[in-house]
């Protein structure tokens, strides 16, 4: 239950998929985040005998050097996700692989009936290089990989372990959950997409200066008795929530020493990142014995603060940094 002044709301589970993305629709601008376009549409792609539906997908603009294209599948957690969401990735990845031009044509037709879409692309094009919207969804489909969003009402931890194990490629899982009180008026809950990845400077209101595609190297919190005994220890740190889209990226793992030692201390490259039990936390495994670097240390009332969860950045800027303030 969600209690507030005018009331409480109880959570009330979707009925039918229509109710699912009826709510997608309605949040979908702060589900999904500025630079980022959802169309909804629903249009057969694949070969001719071999074909499925998507229930939309999610145009990435928020690298200025790597615009992605995401499929979406929505889904109800009461309709054994587990096995229809593996096989339905599955085939639209193969239908992106065998036949780009008919999800390109899907894709384009889409962006031609939302002038508001269109106007976006189009901007985006211009602004970083692209000739035109042509050319800029042939990057996305033919050129960029196969990326994948799963919308979801209720998520379970054996769906995030198993689209993990499956694929090598990212797959994002999202939770929307909807809560209604006893006049009927529906509320939202839902962590926005790949919010916690490019942090907002908290004076400025502006992104991070380091872009989304060249994210490599994930910062992960930790006390001395954790980093003595387990990321030095056992070259490994586990219990972690990584989005399943940063996982094909990541290629090292910084620690930040809390209190008393406030810096980043030692960076190691990661071997594996793989599904921590039955759980949809993680454990990210070394490839070599962590090495000592810095101390990249905090800075006292610096626009960076201590960092209380994963923190993200780029091999390069972090081994470049002296501050904290540098190193995001």
């Amino acid at each position: 239950m969600l209690w507030t002044a005018s009331g409480p709301y109880r959570k009330r589970p979707f009925g039918k998929e229509a109710e699912l993305e009826e709510a997608i629709r309605e949040v979908s601008a702060d589900l999904f985040g500025p630079n980022r376009i959802y169309l909804d549409v629903k249009k057969k792609i694949g070969s001719k005998t071999k074909s499925n539906i998507p229930d939309g997908y999610l145009i990435d603009l928020s690298s200025a050097k790597q615009p992605v294209l995401r499929v979406v599948e929505n889904e109800l957690a009461r309709h054994d996700p587990l096995r229809h969401v593996a096989v339905q990735i599955i085939e639209f990845s193969l239908a992106f692989e065998n036949a780009p031009y008919r999800v390109k044509g899907v894709v384009k037709n889409a962006l031609l009936a939302d002038d508001e879409a269109m106007a976006k692309c189009e901007s985006y094009a211009k602004a970083n290089n692209f000739e035109n919207v042509d050319v800029l969804l042939d990057r996305m489909i033919h050129e960029g990989e196969f990326a994948a969003l799963v919308v979801i009402d209720d998520l379970q931890d054996k769906l995030d372990s198993v689209l993990s194990r499956k694929f090598k490629f990212g797959v994002e899982v999202l939770t929307l959950s909807r809560y209604v009180n006893p006049s009927g008026e529906n509320i939202y809950a839902f962590e926005p997409f790949l919010s916690d990845v490019v942090q907002v400077d908290t004076k400025s209101g502006a992104d991070g200066h380091v872009d989304v595609s060249d994210l490599d190297t994930v910062v992960v919190p930790a006390q001395d008795e954790g980093f003595k005994q387990v990321f030095l220890g056992e070259n490994r740190w586990y219990k972690v929530r990584i989005h399943g889209s940063m996982i094909p990226k990541l290629k090292h793992v910084a620690v930040y020493r809390t209190a008393p030692t406030s810096a980043i201390t030692h960076v190691a490259p990661i071997s594996s990142i793989e599904p921590w039990q039955d759980t949809d936390k993680k454990v990210i495994n070394f490839a070599e014995p962590a090495e000592k670097i810095g101390p990249i240390k905090l800075v006292p009332k610096g626009k960076i603060k201590a960092p209380q969860g994963l923190r993200y950045t780029s091999y390069e800027r972090l081994m470049n940094a002296k501050t904290l303030d540098k190193a995001f």
